[in-house]
């Protein structure tokens, strides 16, 4: 299983990295396996602590594959790695060990701790799209554009939708589906 979740580390010097991150389950404990070159990678090599933040902010998982970095983040209890203040829960890890790779070392963690800090209700289908188009984006290096432009096709109607619900809204148009009824 891979749970989607906004990872936090450092480097030695403590500056604190937040990125969005699919981590493996394995037993009791989590694989990260980072690609080749990342931030990530660097900072489990030189502070070999982790926190990974379960949240249903999707602005986060989009932000901080568009720049947006700046999230607030309060101590951890175990670990010298900050955790998200607005995380639903989070896990507190320790790399315990590492299986070398070309392109994605993996590196073995240990719970340290959990905290759980607000219900998880799940992700509605807008939240899972955005979550779909981030995948998408943390790729747009490794994966083919054929590949690119057809996953985000399916995106794109997204987007059409929220322009009718927004037109709607505002009073421009008569809502496409105020006849219809969705079989």
């Amino acid at each position: 299983m891979i749970r989607e979740t906004i990872l936090t580390t450092t480097n030695a010097e403590g500056r604190l990295h937040i990125t969005p991150i699919g981590i493996i389950a394995d037993g009791d404990g989590w694989i990260i396996a980072p690609f080749r070159p990342s931030t990530t990678l660097d900072n489990l090599r030189a502070m070999p602590f982790a926190v990974a933040n379960h949240t249903d902010d999707v602005r986060i998982f989009a932000g901080c594959l568009t720049g947006r970095h700046d999230w607030p983040t309060r101590a951890s209890d175990n670990v010298p790695v900050p955790r998200l203040t607005g995380a639903l829960a989070h896990t507190e890890l320790a790399v315990v060990g590492v299986t070398e790779d070309e392109q994605r070392p993996r590196f073995q963690c240990a719970v340290v701790s959990r905290g759980v800090h607000a219900p998880f209700a799940g992700f509605n289908r807008a939240q899972a799209a955005v979550i779909e188009a981030a995948i998408l984006v943390s790729r747009l290096h490794m994966l083919p554009r054929e590949k690119i432009e057809t996953e985000i096709r399916y995106l794109e109607a997204w987007t059409w939708l929220t322009e009718a619900i927004r037109a709607h809204y505002a009073g421009q148009t008569k809502s496409a589906t105020s006849n219809r009824r969705l079989t």
